[in-house]
């Protein structure tokens, strides 16, 4: 059932957007690419609601019955917790709701990392199951097996660069010049989207906060240990959400410095 509703259709998307491009060097590549978009635009309601619901939290941060609440149980940890689920539920707020596409994106990943991994398919066994998975209305026999070079890469492998120069145990592929730029653009967006809080029991910024330290960690692991071009999909996806939600005009920019979300609540105060 995995395979007949998420491996099979995800790999006859890749391979038919690079059956339209060409069959050429850095083709798959574009197709990954293209593919991204896509999905982008699949989920754009569960971003859409990403988004909606870290506004509703920022607005929040400014509300005077919630700065109320604040000053009057500062000491009573256990009913400013109460009193925030309560104004949650009033006002239809998510506190996870920044969480969810993230979490989302688990199955996705997983379905393509199965599907380029089958779609690079390199044994005559393997190639075999490859063109049993291809819906008929494909050109099999034009298209396997499929080019699997982009850029310096070979999609179907971890990436790195400077092999020659660095080779340890640890990073046996070189440097992961893609794992690392897979962290910085996953802390990068979500520290965009994480709400200031002014509040140290607040549920939804303790997530936010933490999910902003392990999804990086996470996601890199994978780009590093995993076919690159997982990679590559990270690297699209982060920079198209940056981009999304830089333009709903709510960007956090003062998350990415040092102290920078401390120096809003100060200035907020005064």
């Amino acid at each position: 059932m995995w395979d007949t509703i998420i491996i099979n259709p995800m790999t006859n998307i890749l391979v038919w957007i690079y059956d339209v491009l060409g069959h050429g060097p850095h083709m798959f590549g574009l197709a990954i690419i293209l593919f991204t978009i896509l999905i982008k635009v699949i989920t754009w309601p569960l971003n859409a609601s990403q988004v909606k619901g870290a506004q509703a939290m920022q607005e929040l941060q400014n509300d005077k019955e919630w700065q109320e609440i604040q000053k009057k149980y500062a000491k009573d940890k256990e009913k400013i917790a109460q009193e925030q689920m309560r104004i949650y539920k009033e006002r239809g707020i998510n506190p996870f709701a920044s969480c969810l596409p993230t979490l989302i994106q688990f199955p996705i990943i997983i379905g393509l990392y199965q599907s380029i991994t089958h779609a690079l398919s390199v044994t005559p066994f393997d190639m075999l199951k490859l063109a049993r998975a291809i819906y008929p209305f494909q050109n099999v026999e034009g298209i396997i097996p499929l080019n699997s070079t982009f850029l310096w890469m070979d999609l179907g492998r971890p990436e790195g660069i400077l092999q020659n120069l660095i080779h340890t145990s640890f990073l046996p592929n070189g440097f992961p010049l893609l794992a690392v730029i897979v962290a910085l653009t996953t802390y990068v967006q979500s520290k965009l989207t994480m709400p200031t809080s002014t509040n140290p029991n607040d549920q939804s910024a303790q997530m936010s906060g933490m999910m902003s330290i392990y999804m990086p960690l996470l996601l890199g692991w994978f780009a590093l240990n995993f076919a690159s071009g997982i990679a590559v999909y990270f690297i699209v996806s982060n920079v198209l959400g940056i981009v999304q939600y830089a333009a709903t005009g709510r960007a956090n920019w003062s998350n990415l410095l040092p102290g920078g979300n401390k120096n809003k609540k100060s200035s907020t105060k005064k």
